[in-house]
């Protein structure tokens, strides 16, 4: 727990890190664990939406025991973007509530409005900060 009461493990917020990017996704599981959240990572849009039970050959009630508190996401990703990952997020009904944070290295204001339009409850520029998962842990847990 940090000086300002931070604790993901109080709130049991458990967030799922996607990013193609072994590095950023290490970074971002770090900067987390050190607000004792539990992280689970995945290397692409597709595993995430696996992970999630929104695969296409899976049964969607799977991802309703999973207890996800929060996604993190990078736009850039082969195959299927940040953003499209947002949008099939948002389009469940299982899942549409979970906040979903998108996180890119260009800063592009119409990619920006684009993601908070469609439902992302931030928009992060990389590389991701500690005061940046500070900030959006606050917001978080102001939402309780």
């Amino acid at each position: 727990m940090d000086s300002n009461g931070l604790s993901c493990i109080e709130r049991k917020l458990h967030v799922l890190a996607v990013d193609d990017s072994i590095i950023d996704r290490t970074i971002i599981a770090r900067l987390l664990k050190k607000y004792d959240c539990k992280v689970t990572t995945a290397e692409n849009a597709m595993r995430a939406m696996e992970y999630l039970g929104l695969g296409h050959e899976q049964d969607t009630s799977e991802g309703k025991d999973l207890k996800i508190g929060m996604i993190i996401t990078d736009y850039s990703m082969p195959g299927m973007t940040g953003y499209d990952l947002l949008k099939k997020i948002k389009e469940s009904s299982t899942m549409s509530e979970i906040p979903v944070v998108i996180m890119s290295s260009e800063n592009i204001p119409t990619r920006i409005n684009k993601c908070l339009k469609e439902g992302a409850q931030d928009f992060m520029l990389k590389p991701i900060q500690q005061s940046d998962v500070k900030k959006l842990l606050s917001n978080e847990y102001s939402s309780y």
